[in-house]
């Protein structure tokens, strides 16, 4: 016989359990165990974690889920109802009722009926059946076991459960109630805290959740509890001398027979409906070649025989890796976007490598112009799911997420969830709030942390003599910190992924329990890493202010001047708009607006686009300290060293250094004759310092070398210049689509720049510190800013006769509601003709 405990309580079951993953496993190896079971309450977030940390340290995982529902018999109060999967039927029965539990306001048991085959219910021990015993209610017990049989759960599915911090006079009475119902008992101990002492930092979550003080913190604190995680011989010793060695044997058969595999999935793409019974295959083909030829007439595409052998190797790539669904997906919903005037960006990622994403409008940059690799996007030679993210518009990105919803149903779409957690200064503050402290007092708290991104409360105390004068202050200050250190990093609460949207052929309930989110939509319960591997499609749709501001300026130029500008036909090498990056005036432009990026502008001074793009993948972490040799060789400071002549194209752009991560890949591509795939696992192999494939890629590449004619002192030369900077290599398809729309936003500044400002004004209203700097821009370019008008002044700031009007929220204390009446009263009747009338009208 072996104890497992089968309800434990973690942290995921927000703000009730101090219990981290990673120290429950621990602490349970340690004390002897070689099982555990988890049973969250309501909800399933810690699951995959869970169930992935108990396999990696040699444990079993039991996974189960408490249900806080109304009575069976006594339903004025609600009480815990435990269900253990014991096959994978059950789990999959636990991510129904878990996602029906949290798509519905209230639930009763009665609802779980045809859900429960594959789990084992435990009434526990601390539930109804207690409180009808001690109420002196037994008999009722019956109709409990009654109900739970009608709704089909076989009688050797039902345990009741049986602690020992119960009474002899209720152990002995639930013995008898399992016998006369045919029920067995189970050893039923529910673990809330790790550790006996634990029990004050469960009260403070608690308070936490509640919004309710503690009066007395250091009797609270002084408290042990008893639902801890004990070694196991301790509690096997408790139920031996209760003479319940038979709810022992019941848990070990319970956790003998529990097998769930909880397996990596492929993503099963929702089949899109094509026209005319076409396959998928075949009306991608279409409408990429109907693609190319609008592009060619758009784009000016001379030689269409590189275009049209390209597409033809995309489009077989994608084929025999099952992706045509994926990419009819994506296009459907750029199209949607496009024909609801909704701008997409030009890419984002890897996938502005792509032909195929170009002309279908997915991205928006000529991958053969700019030697962009389709392979670094999607490699043959390694599976991978295709990566498209989607920016749009910010202030239009509900719109496409709907038209998603409403494409592919309700129940095979949906959000992906994320966790807050209890950073420094949150843990110090709600702590603090539990403890009674003044928000004065918890100010002069938070102000004692630097503001250091992700700074720890450990490092804080290092760093800050004012938080340790604050902590030294008195023993409650000490307390405090000790226990919001305890509680730091624990999630706090769920919040909504940024982008993430996942979608699957049939209801995503069948691979991941849901929730309700934002929008009408529903939410997966497992976070981002996990949905992707349950096989579920994920989709990032981004929201971008600056998307916004492009659409906004867009409107402008084509209400004042009735020109309408086509973001993707603005020039790229516009002279004026490169000596604007040149001059480093990027005030204002995506990408380009911090003093660090200016200084490199400064140096560089682009005279292309490739410069622009450039400087913008320069500029990040690792790549900076090639800024200076490219800034050398740039102005002829340092010679330019191709290494062989047959690489002079792919490093000219870059004046010899490799910046890209495409480069490497050319560079292996064209010296020692690797396919685009094969160079592709050289550069991930070289990213992520694979030494053992290194080593065996070196052979391959130096003997490639030879045999296309090169010495072998120029074979290991460049393999050694491309190892180098390999580390450091930038994506390069990412760099070009994001610094197009950086140019597409610097050239409407340079020649409409009215608009162009008003735009980034309305963008900013409610950032005084903005406002201010990009007041200051305008006015260098002699664009006059006027101030708000009772008559004049719409909500924000609008462009006319030239000039740039404040708008009245602009006015510090104005509500909008007033705002809306005061343009209402205008349109109605006209301008105010004095202040009297105004007043009179308000």
């Amino acid at each position: 016989m072996s104890f497992v405990p089968l309800r434990i309580k973690t942290a995921f079951s927000l703000l009730r359990s101090p219990i981290r993953l990673t120290d429950l496993i621990e602490r349970a190896k340690e004390l002897g165990y070689s099982s555990l079971g988890i049973s969250d309450l309501n909800v399933m977030y810690a699951v995959p974690s869970f169930y992935n940390l108990c396999l990696q340290n040699g444990l079993k995982p039991i996974i189960g889920l408490t249900l806080d529902l109304p009575g069976m018999i006594l339903s004025d109060q609600t009480y815990p109802l435990s269900l253990v999967a014991v096959n994978n039927e059950g789990y999959q029965n636990l991510l129904a009722i878990s996602t029906l539990v949290n798509t519905n306001d209230a639930i009763t048991i009665s609802q779980l009926k045809n859900m429960l085959s594959g789990t084992v219910i435990i009434l526990p021990a601390l539930g109804e059946v207690n409180d009808l015993i001690v109420q002196g209610k037994q008999q009722q017990v019956a109709e409990i076991i009654t109900k739970l049989t009608n709704m089909g759960q076989l009688p050797t599915d039902i345990k009741l459960g049986i602690d020992f911090h119960q009474s002899a006079t209720i152990v002995d009475t639930l013995s008898k109630l399992a016998a006369d119902n045919g029920l067995k008992l189970i050893a039923d101990v529910e673990v809330d805290y790790l550790n006996s002492d634990d029990l004050f930092l469960s009260r403070v979550l608690e308070s936490i959740a509640a919004g309710t003080k503690i009066e007395n913190v250091f009797e609270a604190s002084r408290k042990r509890g008893e639902y801890f995680l004990r070694p196991v011989e301790e509690i096997e010793q408790y139920f031996t001398d209760m003479h319940l060695q038979g709810a022992l044997q019941e848990l070990n058969r319970l956790v003998s027979d529990a097998n769930v595999t909880i397996d990596v999935q492929e993503a099963k793409l929702p089949r899109f409906t094509t026209p005319n019974n076409l396959s998928s295959e075949d009306y991608l083909r279409q409408i990429c070649e109907q693609g190319l030829q609008k592009r060619s007439k758009t784009d000016g595409i001379q030689n269409e025989t590189n275009y049209t052998d390209r597409l033809k190797h995309e489009l077989s790539i994608i084929h025999s890796m099952g992706f045509d669904d994926y990419f009819l997906i994506v296009e459907d919903v750029i199209s949607f976007a496009h024909r609801n005037n909704i701008i997409t960006g030009p890419g984002r990622g890897s996938a502005a490598g792509s032909l195929v994403a170009y002309v279908l409008r997915i991205t928006d940059v000529d991958p053969i112009k700019y030697d962009l690799l389709f392979e670094r996007f999607l490699n043959p030679e390694r599976m991978q799911m295709p990566d498209i993210d989607l920016d749009i518009p910010d202030t239009r990105r509900d719109e496409v997420i709907q038209y998603v919803g409403n494409k592919y149903g309700h129940e095979r779409v949906g959000q992906i969830i994320t966790f807050g957690t209890l950073a420094a200064k949150q843990a110090i503050r709600d702590v603090g709030r539990t403890f009674g402290l003044s928000v004065t007092q918890q100010n002069q708290w938070s102000q004692a942390i630097p503001n250091a991104l992700h700074i720890s409360l450990k490092d804080a105390q290092v760093n800050s003599q004012r938080l340790q004068n604050l902590i030294s202050d008195s023993t409650i200050n000490a307390e405090l910190f000790r226990v919001a250190s305890q509680l730091e990093g624990l999630p706090r609460h769920y919040s909504t992924h940024a982008a993430g949207v996942v979608l699957s052929d049939d209801p995503l309930v069948n691979h991941v329990p849901l929730q309700n989110g934002n929008e009408g939509l529903l939410m997966s319960q497992y976070p981002k890493e996990y949905v992707e591997i349950s096989g579920l499609l994920k989709m990032d749709f981004l929201g971008l202010r600056n998307l916004s501001i492009l659409a906004d300026v867009l409107g402008e130029v084509k209400d004042n001047s009735g020109i309408e500008i086509n973001p993707s036909q603005i020039p790229l090498n516009d002279p004026a708009t490169i000596k604007l990056f040149a001059e480093a005036d990027t005030t204002g432009i995506f990408q380009f607006e911090s003093s660090g990026i200016r200084n490199v502008l400064r140096k560089i001074a682009p005279t292309t686009f490739e410069d622009v793009a450039l400087v913008n993948a320069l500029y990040r972490p690792g790549p900076m300290e090639n800024i200076d040799e490219v800034v050398k060789r740039k102005h002829s400071e340092e010679p330019i060293d191709h290494i062989d002549d047959s690489l002079k194209d792919i490093l000219m752009p870059t004046y010899g250094v490799i910046v890209y991560q495409e480069q490497v890949m050319l560079v292996a591509n064209t010296l020692a004759g690797f396919s685009l795939g094969q160079a592709d696992m050289l550069r991930r192999a070289m990213s992520k310092k694979k030494i053992n494939v290194m080593e065996e890629m070196k052979v391959a590449f130096i003997n490639g070398a030879k045999q296309r004619g090169h010495s072998e002192v120029v074979a290991v030369r460049t393999f050694e210049y491309i190892e180098k900077f390999a580390n450091y290599g930038f994506n390069k398809s990412h760099a070009f689509a994001y610094s197009k729309m950086a140019v597409e936003l610097a050239y409407l500044k340079v020649h409409y720049p009215g608009e162009f400002y008003v735009s980034l004004l309305r963008s900013v209203q409610n950032n005084d510190v903005k406002v201010k700097q990009y007041i200051a821009d305008a006015k260098k370019r002699h664009i006059q800013i006027v101030a708000p008008s009772i008559n004049l002044s719409q909500d924000n700031f609008m462009i006319t006769d030239k000039q740039i009007r404040f708008g009245l929220s602009s006015i510090k204390g104005i509500r909008s509601d007033f705002v809306k009446e005061i343009i209402s009263e205008r349109q109605t009747n006209g301008k105010f003709k004095s202040f009297q009338k105004f007043c009179q009208s308000n």
